[in-house]
């Protein structure tokens, strides 16, 4: 039985695995200390309910129920418990101790899949410390190369690579696929980050497609000159030209509708950063998602000719230095099936919608069978130290869960 007061108090424990940051709320950067004590507790937490653990060698770490056929692909849940700076204690953690307390439930219960359980917590899902994000679900499958470990810098001028070493991980095993079995479905129970289930007053969203970034950086040279003694006409300001690029990239995104796009320029630096010096250089960091991949390209293309022209209007010099380029996914039709029969079933209202942001499931879900269950988060806030999930609506996430592993567990339960 999935135990409420238990779930709650490791919501509890894990807000307590926090860095040193400015202000309120998580502060869990991917491989910090903070961040690799909370996979401590919880690589004890699986280790605590007899799973068997294992990590690859980027960190991430699976743990193992034995099915009563082992030889059969499993069936894999979870998420990550990194955080941008400052965030919250529910993105990312709710999937991972929903689905600990999932087979803690189940072992309880004295049930036995036929299929092995396995537990899933992804490193650096987070774009926070290294700008790409969703690395620990790409190095798991293939898609992440020791050179771009290599190239991914943090603010202090650390290499992913370096870190990983530093940890005692293998970033020179990057390139291959680090699991090894096969896996007949995925899951991920995650909170929505936006407004639409709490607008529609809905308990579940069974997510239908998952948006996926594309990302660079935009920097932008000028000249750093006198403030006083330069005439406006003689000017190559770095700052103004970064203005109409965040701009743009506003305008750009609008003007998709069906489907849409979004675009957020969330770096912007300038220097030097004297009030009387015109800024002689800039830095933007831009982000473009779409759950159509079509559409993503467009909007990133027209942006990148918007810096060239606005560059050269002003006499600016650019250069656009590219991060990621993630592909949208839709859920397959049999396992949106599925996901509806299970809320069905449990007759709570829910409703179908797509998700904006991107996930570790997107990369599954181009290889297996893949869903998602979303829960409200108060007024749609996420990222941010208010975030907040009502524990009535994490209960009936994990339940939801629960009677989805149980399903697809069974060797009769297929998905086409």
């Amino acid at each position: 039985m999935i135990v409420k007061e238990r779930l709650m108090n490791m919501f509890a424990r894990m807000r307590t695995f926090s860095g040193e940051g400015d202000g309120p709320g998580v502060y869990r950067l991917a491989f910090t200390d903070a961040d690799w004590q909370a996979r401590g507790y919880l690589i004890g937490m699986m280790k605590e309910i007899g799973l068997s653990v294992r990590e690859d060698a980027f960190g991430n770490v699976i743990g193992r129920w034995e099915g009563a056929e082992p030889s059969l692909p499993a069936v894999m849940f979870g998420s990550h418990v990194d955080s941008v700076p400052n965030g919250g204690n529910y993105d990312g953690v709710l999937g991972v101790l929903a689905a600990i307390e999932t087979v803690r439930s189940l072992k309880e219960d004295g049930f036995r899949p036929e299929h092995p359980l396995e537990i899933a917590l992804f490193m650096c899902e987070e774009s926070s410390r290294f700008g790409a994000a969703t690395l620990g679900s790409r190095a798991m499958l293939g898609e992440l190369s020791a050179e771009e470990a290599q190239r991914l810098k943090d603010k202090d001028g650390a290499t992913l690579y370096e870190v990983l070493q530093g940890r005692g991980l293998v970033p020179d095993a990057l390139g291959k696929p680090l699991y090894e079995g096969g896996v007949k479905a995925f899951f991920e129970v995650h909170i929505e980050q936006g407004k639409v289930l709490e607008h529609e007053k809905k308990s579940v969203g069974v997510v239908t497609g998952i948006a996926a970034p594309t990302r660079f950086r935009v920097r932008l040279t000028g000249n750093a000159d006198h403030s006083g003694a330069t005439p406006m006409a003689l000017r190559h300001d770095a700052a103004c030209a970064a203005a109409e690029i965040v701009l743009a990239a506003e305008r750009l995104a609008v003007a998709e509708s069906a489907p849409p796009a979004v675009a957020t320029v969330g770096v912007l630096q300038i220097a030097p950063g004297v009030m009387n010096v015109i800024p002689g250089g800039a830095e933007l960091g831009v982000d473009i998602r779409s759950i159509d991949g079509a559409t993503k390209t467009r909007v990133a293309d027209k942006l990148k000719a918007a810096v060239s022209e606005i560059c050269g209007r002003r006499g600016v010099v650019s250069e656009i230095v590219p991060i990621s380029d993630e592909r949208p996914v839709a859920i397959r039709p049999s396992v949106l099936d599925f996901l509806d029969g299970i809320c069905r079933e449990a007759d709570c209202s829910y409703m179908r919608l797509p998700s904006g942001a991107g996930h570790d499931a997107m990369h599954w879900a181009e290889r297996v069978p893949t869903g998602m269950l979303f829960i409200p988060c108060r007024d749609g806030v996420s990222h941010n130290p208010e975030e907040y999930a009502a524990p009535d609506d994490i209960l009936n996430a994990v339940r939801l869960l629960e009677k989805a592993v149980r399903e697809a567990s069974k060797k009769d339960v297929t998905f086409a």
